[in-house]
């Protein structure tokens, strides 16, 4: 069988015309049986077509397809750093949701630094991508808004500038349910590692935790919460504060895993026991925290619908002004590291 490159010297890559010509019918012929978003053709001359690219090993041009459509079907992620589990899921739940729809997610990871996104995203833009997902929000920082100006599609996720189209879970409402949960445990001091000031996440369960406290008729007291990065070594740096305090708290609400696994080590160093000394809970339920040494309760976040969400929100242009942001509840899963007080 003599099949055909296009003919350019070098060239190894079977083309639609190499196809075409070494099954002897025309490349608008080829183009329609392997178009796999068509029904299945099951014709002798589809069978033959089908054969012929399988034995040449003619492997479909996405791109140049995505091009002759306008768009390149690939969208381009942003977060802050990949070795932070909660990153990873969503990115991960996201290229699931892009995998579905026939779209692929890259990504690229900036440390949490403002100059820093804005030279991923015009890395990614020069790429092609048909728009941007962005959990690097900052209350600090109108990014958001310069990529509005400029036209170009965006979703933030997990985190909310307050009017941009996001895709985020109930802040408040996690932290509703992290301070009701210790509070009928018995606790009333209860000690907060807050993450960082300028993350709508952050900001958000401590917001829900304090009003959780205000109508059980308890001011949450501010020296017990600590701002924290979201980082581990971060959380055994708070929970030694925390520990000074006099009187110290009997729980702590840790507004992310990370932090609560460092707040668990920092006890563990102090001599202190939990739940038997204290209790703790985390936020976002990433795979780890059910294996250790005493399972942590937690807030599981539904990244998979977060991310659904966010694809849905990029998709359309006109969505409604109370739907710009949509909301997903977390779930609280109760484990070991909490009991009753003492």
């Amino acid at each position: 069988m003599n099949s055909k490159t296009d003919e350019v010297p070098g060239q190894t890559r079977i083309t639609i015309h190499g196809v075409a010509a070494a099954a002897g019918v025309s490349k608008s012929t080829v183009s329609r049986i392997l178009d796999e978003r068509l029904p299945r053709s099951d014709s002798e001359t589809a069978r033959r077509v089908r054969k012929v690219a399988e034995e040449l090993g003619y492997v479909r041009d996405v791109s140049a397809a995505s091009l002759r459509r306008g768009n390149t079907m690939t969208i381009g992620v942003i977060v802050p750093r990949l070795t932070d589990t909660v990153m990873a899921m969503l990115y991960e739940a996201l290229a699931k949701a892009c995998s579905r729809s026939g779209r692929f997610a890259i990504v690229a990871t900036t440390d949490d630094k403002p100059k820093a996104d804005r030279l991923a995203a015009e890395s990614l833009l020069k790429r092609g991508v048909d728009g941007l997902i962005l959990s690097t929000a900052r209350e600090d920082d109108d990014f958001p808004d310069e990529l509005a100006k400029r036209g170009i599609p965006y979703v933030l996720a997990l985190r909310t500038d307050g009017h941009s189209l996001s895709s985020v879970g109930d802040d408040r409402l996690g932290g509703y349910l992290a301070a009701r949960h210790l509070l009928d445990l018995g606790h009333r001091k209860i000690g907060v590692i807050a993450g960082p000031s300028y993350a709508s996440s952050s900001r958000g369960r401590v917001e829900g935790f304090r009003h959780a406290l205000e109508e059980a008729g308890l001011n949450a007291d501010p020296s017990s919460i600590i701002p924290s990065t979201f980082g581990i070594e971060s959380g055994a740096v708070a929970v030694e504060t925390l520990m000074h305090l006099n009187p110290r708290p009997t729980a702590i609400f840790a507004v992310n895993d990370n932090t609560a696994i460092g707040a668990l080590s920092g006890l563990t160093k102090l001599g202190l026991s939990v739940p038997q000394d204290i209790s703790i809970v985390g936020y976002n339920d990433i795979p780890i925290v059910s294996h250790l040494p005493t399972p942590l309760t937690t807030l599981r976040v539904p990244f998979e619908q977060i991310a659904s969400n966010a694809l849905d929100l990029l998709a359309g242009d006109n969505s409604p002004a109370d739907e710009r942001i949509r909301i997903s509840a977390p779930t609280l899963i109760p484990r070991k590291s909490t009991a009753p007080i003492r």
